[in-house]
C-alpha cells in the first residue's frame, strides 16, 4: 500500500505519504492564497523525499471539506487528475475528521475551522475517530450552548476563545492524519464506496449506530465521494439586472 493523501480545505496546503504502516514523507505549507501554487511542489517534495514515482501509488486520499470554496477545488481536483490518471482509487474524508484524527481525544470535544464571514465550519465528536451528526457551518456566539465545556480543535475554535474556552492543537489539518485515517479504514475492510470487505456498510465505532443524550447519530466510518462539501454558496454570484453590452 502506498497512499497519496493532499487537503487544501484550510489555509494549510498539506501533502503527505503512508505505506500502510506510518506517514513516510510529509509537506505542510500555511498559505491561504496559494494553494494552486504551493501543492504540486508538496507532492513532488515527498515524492522525492520517500524516494519514490507516481507510478508507485496505490490510491489518493483527499480532504473534501469543508472548506472555502477557492481552496478546496484546488486538492479535490488535483487528487481526481491523479485517480483517473494513474487508474488508482480515490478516497475522500471529512477534513474535520482528520483534525479529530489527529488530535487523539478520548470522549467528546469539538472541531472547528475557520469559514471566514465571522463563521466557522464545526462538527462534534465523541473520541477522535467518531463524528457526531454532519459538519454544519454557524456563528461561533449561534452555538455556544452547544460547545459549552467541550474542547475544542481547530483554526475556528482558536479565533473565537469566548466562544470556544477550551481551544488547542491542532490549528490545521495534516495530510499525514488523514493518510493514517484512510490506512486505518482500509486495514479494516472498508473500501472507497464505504462498504467492509463482507459487503455490508461501514459502521461506526460505538458498533449500533446509537445516538448520545443529546440525540446526535454516530456517522458511518467509510469513505465519502471526492466531491466538495461547501456548506453554503461562494461569495461570487452572477450580478442581477447587468447591463448588455453586446450587439441585439
Amino acid at each position: 500500500m502506498l497512499l497519496l493523501a493532499v487537503d487544501t480545505a484550510t489555509p494549510a496546503v498539506t501533502a503527505a505519504l503512508h505505506d500502510g504502516t506510518s506517514v513516510v514523507a510529509e509537506s505542510s505549507r500555511t498559505d491561504a492564497r496559494r494553494h494552486g501554487e504551493l501543492l504540486l511542489p508538496a507532492v513532488d517534495h515527498v515524492l522525492a523525499e520517500a524516494g519514490l514515482k507516481l507510478d508507485a501509488l496505490t490510491g489518493i486520499v483527499v480532504g473534501v471539506g469543508p472548506g472555502p470554496y477557492t481552496g478546496l477545488r484546488v486538492g479535490l481536483v488535483t487528487a481526481a487528475t491523479f485517480g483517473s490518471a494513474l487508474g488508482v482509487p480515490m478516497y475522500g474524508l471529512c477534513t474535520l475528521d482528520g483534525l479529530a484524527y489527529a488530535s487523539g481525544l478520548d470522549g467528546p470535544f469539538v472541531v472547528a475551522t475557520d469559514a471566514r464571514r465571522k463563521e466557522v465550519y464545526w462538527a462534534r465528536y465523541d473520541g477522535f475517530r467518531t463524528r457526531l451528526g454532519e459538519p454544519a457551518v454557524d456563528r461561533p456566539g449561534d452555538i455556544a450552548a452547544e460547545v459549552a465545556g467541550l474542547p475544542a480543535v481547530g483554526a475556528g475554535a482558536l479565533l473565537y476563545p469566548d466562544t470556544f474556552l477550551d481551544a488547542r492543537a491542532p490549528e490545521h489539518v495534516s495530510a499525514g492524519a488523514l493518510a493514517a485515517l484512510a490506512a486505518e479504514k482500509l486495514a479494516r475492510g472498508i473500501d472507497a464506496a464505504g462498504t467492509s470487505s463482507a459487503g455490508t456498510s461501514a459502521d461506526s465505532s460505538n458498533g449500533d449506530g446509537a445516538g448520545n443524550e443529546r440525540g446526535d447519530v454516530a456517522i458511518a466510518e467509510g469513505f465519502l465521494p471526492v466531491t466538495p462539501l461547501y456548506l453554503r454558496r461562494p461569495d461570487a454570484q452572477v450580478p442581477k439586472n447587468y447591463k448588455v453590452v453586446t450587439p441585439q
